[in-house]
């Protein structure tokens, strides 16, 4: 997309693979995924907070990513990087600072460094994630990403991001800038209409997949069901 178009704002209740926006203000977004055979279940909670330094606009990723291994009774937490666009000199995007991954259980600590480039591009050793590894890790495909289908056309939920987006993502393929900034201000105008019309009844959205609350410390988003329902769009 060229420089200067907005992104894909995300709506109340926008949803894939169970990816939630729980909250417009503050922002943040909530995931639960699950694979049952394998057992393992994953859940996120991000909040994000961006701060404009003069020539660079960071965002540092607030929230928790929980990773459960059902089959071998451990739970892994970790923290994300911060986001770095850069605007001068020399334009990027970059991840950037310290992320700790914690097994609970085991008490054991993964210390991860995310590098990005230098003030002015030079770096040598630029993007680069440095860190220590303990164990071995065995080079074997487990899957292949293919192009995402749609199995059941009749079971898309009108929250889906490939139904509220479809159409804004074939002008921007199509490079019709005109009709994608239509398209893109219906869907917005849209959300904004359903927004005065739910406060108009007195009435607060409620995620219906996940139960989000707000503490001191921040957000916290738990799955209300043990498992994700299979999506009627899949990737096989």
């Amino acid at each position: 997309m060229r420089f200067g178009v907005a992104p894909y704002n995300p709506t109340l209740g926008f949803a894939c693979m169970l990816r939630l926006q729980v909250s417009h203000h503050p922002p943040v977004s909530a995931l639960h995924a699950t694979d049952d055979k394998e057992n393992i279940e994953m859940t996120w909670c991000h909040s994000p907070v961006s701060k404009f330094t003069g020539t660079s606009v960071e965002t540092k990723v607030h929230g928790k990513r929980q990773l459960k291994l059902h089959n071998h009774g451990e739970t892994y937490e970790m923290d994300s990087p911060n986001l770095v666009i850069r605007i001068l000199p020399i334009s990027g995007t970059d991840w950037v600072g310290n992320v700790s991954i914690r097994c609970l259980e085991t008490g054991l600590v993964a210390e991860l460094n995310y590098i990005g480039q230098s003030f002015f591009g030079f770096r040598a050793d630029r993007r680069l994630i440095k860190g220590k590894i303990f164990d071995s890790w065995f080079m074997k495909i487990l899957y292949r990403l293919e192009a995402p289908i749609v199995k059941d056309p009749e079971s898309v939920w009108p929250t889906e991001t490939a139904l509220v987006w479809g159409e804004l993502s074939q002008a921007i393929l199509s490079k019709d800038w005109e009709k994608a900034r239509e398209t893109k201000k219906s869907v917005e105008e849209r959300q904004r209409e359903v927004l005065r019309e739910r406060e108009s009844r007195g009435k607060n959205w409620v995620p219906k997949h996940l139960v989000s609350y707000s503490k001191e410390e921040g957000w916290e988003c738990s799955p209300i069901h043990k498992s994700v329902p299979n999506a009627p769009i899949a990737t096989l």
